[in-house]
């Protein structure tokens, strides 16, 4: 018998859509301040996004990240998701 492993799902903060984990990218707020990731093991509030750059730059306008992290995100953690994207 085959164990058919759960697939963990989480919600984009932008769209509302829950996606498997691995569609999504996890930004954290950390006592260093907002980082990126990658891992999905960093300590801190995090908060995910979809990898989609219509989603990143709406995240941007809205500020949603923002709020639920309740730090002011620099354009540079912006700039490096939209890099991961267009590097995918």
């Amino acid at each position: 018998m085959n164990k058919v492993r759960k697939i963990p799902m989480r919600m984009c903060v932008v769209s509302r859509e829950k996606l498997p984990k691995k569609e999504l990218i996890r930004v954290v707020r950390t006592s260093d301040g907002v980082v990126i990731d990658e891992t999905g093991k960093v300590n801190g509030r995090g908060a995910y996004v979809k990898k989609d750059l219509n989603v990143i730059e709406k995240a941007e306008k809205t500020k949603v990240l923002e709020k639920h992290l309740e730090v002011s995100i620099p354009t540079e953690i912006y700039d490096k998701l939209k890099e991961i994207i267009n590097e995918a």
